[in-house]
């Protein structure tokens, strides 16, 4: 018995050990908490209206949330773009640039509730639609809904009624209809709210449910082909002080890391890059490293995790040099004996 209760509590461990969050895993899981904090929204089923409203949250996450304790920065660009009328809405743009100098598509990949929910969807074990020809052509679609749906039907919709009207997040924004939408109607205190549900609210409904269905086949489908906020940072890639750097000096064209990756990047780091830095372990010459890695890390935390995995370069060179010092042994060898 205590033999077949030890492999039992083995076995367990050994799941967890396979099934542990990797680093990136838990800062995102802390992201979404700390973008939705307000636990007393979810119990009262009311809109947090505080002070902390006023500041925006770097990812996507609804305003309308029960949870939200800040705003969403494309809501926020969209109500200032339909309120602003001859003058640029420079408040909201200063911040977009200041999140998007720093972190770049970073956001995306460590900070974005939306993009967390669409990777553990990807999780569910189905056939899966690879990257190809196509998807890197539909990529480009984000920057159309950019375009379309936030700056000129915001703008020009506004303009019509009298009254701002964020074209987005009113037709097709999936974290406005499951954060502000599902996350009120589930709460019985909002049961009237049924009754003013329209066309509308189906129509983005059966949106969101499409959405959902295909992330599970489809990596990150939402932020590679619909959302705007990522086209937005993808402005910053280049120029971000956090993200993944490459040395093309070290570099050797070999493909691993584009290969590796599940976006619709050209090259590391390019404007569909979400800086999550899974690429770096694969490369076999550590051309990628962590931009700004020195000043939020340890000096040594880089240089100490490669000792323990050295590269293929350093393994090739290692072995070679033993050949040859193995070699040069020898004729020392052979030529001793001669001499004697």
């Amino acid at each position: 018995m205590k033999v077949k209760f030890k492999n039992f509590f083995g076995k367990i461990k050994d799941w967890f050990v396979r099934h542990k969050p990797s680093k990136r895993r838990l800062i995102q899981v802390y992201a979404a908490l700390l973008c939705n904090a307000n636990i007393k929204g979810f119990i009262s089923g009311n809109i947090y209206i505080g002070k902390s409203k006023y500041a925006c949250v770097p990812g996507l996450n609804c305003y309308s949330c029960p949870g939200a304790v800040g705003a969403c920065p494309l809501g926020a660009l969209q109500n200032a773009l339909a309120d602003s009328g001859n003058t640029a809405p420079y408040y909201i743009i200063g911040i977009l640039a200041l999140f998007g100098l720093i972190l770049g598509r970073t956001i995306c990949g460590f900070l974005c509730p939306v993009g967390l929910g669409q990777e553990l969807l990807y999780k569910i074990k189905t056939p899966k639609i690879k990257k190809n020809r196509v998807t890197r052509v539909l990529s480009y679609f984000k920057y159309v809904v950019l375009i379309v749906l936030v700056v000129i039907l915001t703008i020009v919709i506004s303009a019509v009624t009298g009254s701002a009207t964020p074209a987005f997040c009113k037709y097709i924004c999936p974290a406005g209809t499951f954060g502000g939408g599902v996350g009120l109607l589930a709460n019985p205190e909002n049961a009237n709210y049924f009754e003013m549900l329209s066309g509308l609210f189906t129509w983005k409904f059966a949106l969101l449910v499409a959405i959902i269905v295909l992330c599970v086949f489809c990596y990150r489908f939402f932020c590679r082909f619909l959302c705007p906020l990522g086209a937005i940072y993808g402005f910053f890639n280049k120029f971000a002080f956090l993200g993944v750097k490459l040395d093309k000096e070290k570099c050797t064209d070999c493909g691993l890391c584009i290969d590796h990756c599940k976006m619709d990047v050209k090259h590391v780091g390019d404007h569909e890059c979400i800086e999550c830095g899974e690429c770096i372990s694969v490369c076999p010459t550590q051309a990628l490293t962590w931009k700004g890695s020195k000043i939020f890390l340890h000096s040594n935390a880089v240089e100490d995790k490669r000792e323990e995995a050295p590269s293929l370069t350093a393994i090739l060179q290692t072995g070679t040099a033993s050949v040859t010092d193995g070699k040069a042994d020898g004729k020392e060898v052979v030529n001793e004996e001669t001499t004697d």
